[in-house]
């Protein structure tokens, strides 16, 4: 009984194993997940100052699909290169729920137990969702991954050459004595036109909470620290404040009174561009709906003027051949068409 008891474990645990999600599979064997980085990426970092084992970012774009990785340099984070993600699962937005497919958007820490080197999906990181914020939304969902193999159900799939390379200067950033790196998911490049463009959507909120990380990279050229608080992303929190409660309201001194008076600046010109960007799109649209009524009000009245003339005609010649009274004189026979002659 020991040993069926054993065996029966053994293929539950094969079980459990196979329905984890199609992102995270494992296979043994972690070869490639111990390539050494290229020399063009060697000569690459050196040219910019940095080094496989300085720090690193990533910034994930849905709409452009774009993977950005940003290296430390002495003048703060530089862009290494920028990768073209093959697939990703559902429409912009942040993911909701399990089973929902949707690939998820924020701010999230990958540390080395975060990475894969035996996914099925040839090399693979964890992106750490549901993190703090989505777990006080309540959002769920498991094993969302940036892997290779160019397919996605709810990932970041990239090449297997790209995800290769990503993972060694992963790797090596780790082993440079970096504890962990950002990677930070936006549903598109946080312009006032991109937003202006998304002002209906139900996302818009979050987006600006997280457009808010993404103002303090574009002035800083270094990854913000973050923290959750009041259900929202809170940023440049001060040293020595603790931990936070992500669903409890934000001390003082947190959220938006730490911006600079640059970021401050940066986030008033964007709200006025792309309130101005709004303003236009609708005039844009609202022009287009009057052309479209004025070219559909023009057709029904030729329409209905080509019908007034046709009756005319009609009208003139005859009317029309419900107005012909047609009758028959029974006392009348048909005429009989004469013999034709022939030829003798």
């Amino acid at each position: 009984m020991t040993l069926l008891r054993r065996i029966a474990g053994l293929f539950l645990i094969l079980g459990v194993m196979a329905t984890l999600s199609a992102c995270a599979g494992i296979k043994p064997g972690n070869a490639k997940a111990m390539q050494p980085l290229k020399s063009e990426a060697l000569s690459k970092l050196a040219s910019m100052g940095s080094g496989p084992g300085k720090g690193m970012m990533i910034r994930i774009f849905k709409q452009s699909s774009e993977l950005e990785v940003w290296k430390e340099t002495a003048s703060g984070y530089k862009l290494f290169k920028t990768y073209e993600i093959c697939a990703w699962s559902g429409v912009l937005g942040p993911k909701i729920k399990e089973g929902d497919r949707q690939s998820p958007e924020g701010y999230y820490t990958i540390t080395p137990g975060l990475m894969n080197p035996n996914s099925n999906y040839y090399l693979a990181f964890n992106t750490g969702f549901p993190n703090k914020f989505d777990r006080a939304h309540g959002r769920t969902g498991s094993d969302l991954m940036v892997h290779g193999d160019c397919s996605s159900r709810g990932c970041y799939s990239m090449t297997d050459e790209s995800i290769a390379e990503i993972y060694a200067l992963a790797r090596e950033t780790f082993k440079g004595g970096n504890p962990s790196f950002q990677l930070q998911i936006y549903p598109f490049r946080m312009t006032p036109q991109n937003l202006a463009k998304q002002s209906q959507s139900e996302h818009m909120a979050f987006w600006q909470n997280i457009k808010s990380g993404y103002d303090r990279f574009e002035l800083t050229k270094s990854p913000p620290t973050w923290d959750v608080c009041n259900k929202q992303y809170v940023f440049d929190v001060p040293a020595g404040t603790g931990v936070l409660e992500a669903a409890s309201a934000c001390p003082a001194g947190i959220g938006t009174a730490t911006m600079t008076a640059a970021l401050q600046a940066k986030q008033a010109a964007d709200q006025a561009a792309m309130e101005a960007e709004v303003a236009a799109l609708e005039k844009k649209a609202a022009a287009e709906k009057a052309a479209a009524e004025k070219e559909a009000a023009a057709y029904a009245e030729a329409k209905a003027r080509g019908e007034a003339i046709g009756s005319f005609v009609g009208g003139l010649f005859g009317g029309k051949d419900a107005d012909v009274k047609k009758t028959i004189d029974p006392t009348k026979t048909a005429p009989v068409p004469a013999t034709r002659p022939t030829n003798s």
